[in-house]
């Protein structure tokens, strides 16, 4: 199930974001509005639902939430924007990186 958060997470929402992957959460931030949006197969379902909401396409990253070790890789196929000098799965600028890390963690951080 992909939710849509701007606050804390709930553990039963963390529940529901863990039916595809029992250990993994695939989330798509929005830098800029500070949203995530987390769960589903693949990061592009979650992307699609902040795109519905009226995020910007660049404002977008992706990640893996990892709750049991509070852990975030910086790892998804929609990273890949050579246009933003992004041409990894991985995002490669530090500040981009920071940012996505800080907004994952004030939403999802400290809850399993």
């Amino acid at each position: 199930m992909i939710h849509l958060l701007k606050e804390t997470v709930t553990p039963a929402q963390v529940q529901e974001m863990l039916q595809e992957y029992e250990t993994m959460i695939k989330v798509v931030v929005d830098i800029r509005k500070h949203l995530l949006s987390g769960g589903g197969e693949m990061h592009a379902d979650c992307e699609s639902v902040l795109l519905e909401n009226g995020s910007e396409q660049d404002d977008l990253w992706g990640a893996n939430w990892y709750p049991d070790e509070q852990r975030i890789d910086f790892e998804s196929l929609i990273n890949i924007r050579p246009r933003l000098g992004n041409r990894s799965i991985v995002i490669q600028d530090e500040n981009l990186r920071t940012q996505v890390e800080k907004v994952t963690r004030e939403i999802l951080g400290g809850v399993k």
